[in-house]
């Protein structure tokens, strides 16, 4: 290896910069996540774009009940009062666009440039377009998704290390021997606090293996205990003596960073975490190093999904470190892996929430494609069935309720296959329930076989991993953000990727360096985005009050009355309008 890695400048940087310095703006809250039970299943299909419609009359199955408990949560009290939602909540469009993570995330990237792409409806479809084939270019496979869980847990300290781009190409460039020196922590202090002292072994390994072995360099007598233990561990003195010790080259060029490296225990601790996880995936380090300011963007968007997982430890207060460590870095990996499809569904968060918490029955109701179409575009008819799943089994049976008539032979299937009816049977058919509770959500996502497809896919994925994703859902918006939060992950490295090959499409590079946080938001989950993009007065109700919908963005009562299952449906139809008029 090389002693020093010498950053390249040059225009591709200056492209990947503006493409993917903001990437990692996909999650603005955090949501909860537990621990997961297996790994991921499921094969991820390129997401379609997915149009919504307005609520009508007939899509309102929660009724007055519902609504009454939303505006009597603390969370409403407290954001009633506040004059940006009060004057929002009048406006029919406010709903879809702040039930929208994806669309809040563009909106407080730079409010008043959304505001200008807005009233361009070709400028808005265009940068819709590339967002959408770089988003379904960037389907990881297992190797990114284990980079991702690699670096999500290691965010903060990959940030300091990536602090000085040609320091950090050193370290991954050195990352198996620093890694392995890592294994010898009170030796590899000295070296790190004192790396000039050591730069003469560079290119005369041996004789820094001979002087650990004696004793005789007054630079390791303050712990001459702990070299000598180093020059008997053949492992990483092997390791270590790769281009003969070019090692303590690096070190000594970039002696400032690697003292602070080692600035406590503490600290070198979480560093040498981070060189390990560079030192297991270096190639995949070495093209994002390679990329300039990608590297950055990757880093910001793993460190979006560790938060997710951080505060789902802190929650379920699990026991072991350990144990904590092994299942974020599976959760991570699960999420990377189906980003595509999650991210897909996350301008409906309270779909996915609904599925989430009833993932075995949405599972095994997926693999009924035509009667979970049917259950899906008349919610509201099955909700009878809640309760009661002995009577949905029988009329599927006997063909006895008119909203199966459309496809008897599908619900017969249906009710003939043992292991779906008993999934769907759980807690006495709640999936009925579910779906009655978002019956808009469900009706659209009936109309889009793509769409519908995917989401069985995603339902699989949570049925595998069932803990995980049901406490993420349990902040309404927190399975959302997290799976967008993996697929910015993904689209930065896809970028950089595309960059690295000269492959990068002129609209796409266009889009990124025009209006990156807002492209950022569009690629994370560009299905999100398609129902602006079709609708004119959504477009000029956010365009007028773009400042408004950004300073909601951060008000944390406003992300907890969004998560409400009700909150759509009671702002089409007024009635939160005129119950936060009299607050």
């Amino acid at each position: 290896m090389a002693s020093t890695v010498t950053s390249k400048q040059n225009t591709k940087y200056v492209l990947i910069g503006s493409v993917v310095a903001v990437t990692a703006i996909a999650a603005y809250g955090l949501g909860r996540v537990y621990p997961p039970q297996g790994p991921s299943a499921g094969t991820i299909t390129p997401t379609q774009r997915y149009v919504s419609s307005q609520v009508g009359e007939g899509d309102v199955s929660l009724g007055d009940t519902s609504v009454a408990e939303l505006v009597q949560t603390d969370a409403f009290r407290v954001l009633a009062k506040d004059p940006n939602f009060r004057a929002l909540a009048k406006d029919p469009s406010f709903a879809a666009a702040a039930a929208n993570p994806a669309l809040m995330q563009a909106i407080a990237a730079d409010p008043k440039a959304f505001a200008v792409l807005l009233r361009n409806e070709g400028a808005l479809r265009q940068m819709l377009r590339s967002a959408s084939e770089l988003s379904a270019t960037a389907n990881a496979s297992p190797a990114q998704a284990q980079l991702l869980a690699a670096m999500a847990p290691n965010a903060q300290a990959l940030t300091k290390l990536a602090s000085d781009a040609q320091a950090f190409s050193a370290i991954t460039a050195h990352a198996p021997a620093l890694a392995a020196l890592g294994h010898h922590p009170a030796a590899f202090a000295t070296i790190a606090g004192n790396p000039g002292m050591f730069a003469k072994y560079a290119n005369n390994f041996d004789a820094f293996r001979m002087a650990a072995l004696r004793g005789t360099d007054p630079a390791m007598r303050t712990d001459a205990a702990a070299f000598v233990k180093l020059a008997n561990d053949a492992q990483v003195m092997s390791a270590m003596a790769a281009n003969n010790g070019s090692v303590f080259a690096a070190m000594g060029t970039h002696a400032a960073l690697f003292q602070k490296v080692a600035a406590n225990r503490a600290t070198m601790d979480s560093n040498l975490n981070a060189i390990n996880a560079i030192a297991h995936h270096q190639a995949a380090f070495t093209g994002l190093a390679n990329s300039g300011p990608a590297l950055q963007s990757a880093i910001r968007a793993a460190g979006n999904l560790a938060m997710q997982l951080n505060a789902s430890r802190a929650a379920t207060a699990a026991a072991a470190t350990s144990v904590n460590a092994q299942r974020a870095a599976t959760a991570a990996t699960v999420i990377g892996a189906n980003a595509q499809v999650l991210s897909g569904l996350a301008a409906k968060p309270q779909l996915l929430a609904a599925m989430a918490d009833n993932a075995q029955a949405f599972a095994a109701l997926s693999k009924h494609d035509a009667a979970f179409a049917t259950i899906a575009g008349n919610a509201a008819m099955f909700a009878k069935y809640a309760n009661n799943f002995d009577a949905f089994r029988m009329a599927a049976l006997r063909g006895t309720d008119p909203a199966m008539n459309v496809n008897a032979a599908a619900f017969q299937k249906l009710a003939s296959d043992a292991n779906a009816m008993t999934a769907l049977a759980s807690r006495n058919g709640a999936i009925f329930s579910s779906l009655a509770a978002n019956a808009s959500a469900f009706k659209q996502l009936s109309s889009n076989a793509s769409m519908l497809r995917n989401s069985g896919l995603a339902a699989r994925a949570m049925a595998d991993n069932p803990g995980l994703f049901s406490n993420l859902a349990k902040t309404g918006t927190g399975l959302a953000q997290a799976a967008m939060a993996a697929q910015a992950f993904n689209s930065a490295v896809t970028a950089a990727s595309l960059a690295n090959r000269g492959q990068l499409d002129s609209q796409m590079r266009a889009a990124m360096i025009s209006s990156p946080g807002i492209f950022a938001a569009m690629t994370s989950s560009p299905a999100s985005f398609a129902s602006v993009a079709n609708d004119s007065k959504m477009r000029a109700s956010i365009a007028t009050n773009a400042a408004a919908f950004n300073a909601l963005s951060t008000n944390a009562s406003f992300r907890t009355v969004a998560a409400h299952p009700s909150f759509d449906a009671a702002l089409q139809s007024g009635m939160l309008a005129r119950a936060a008029q009299t607050n």
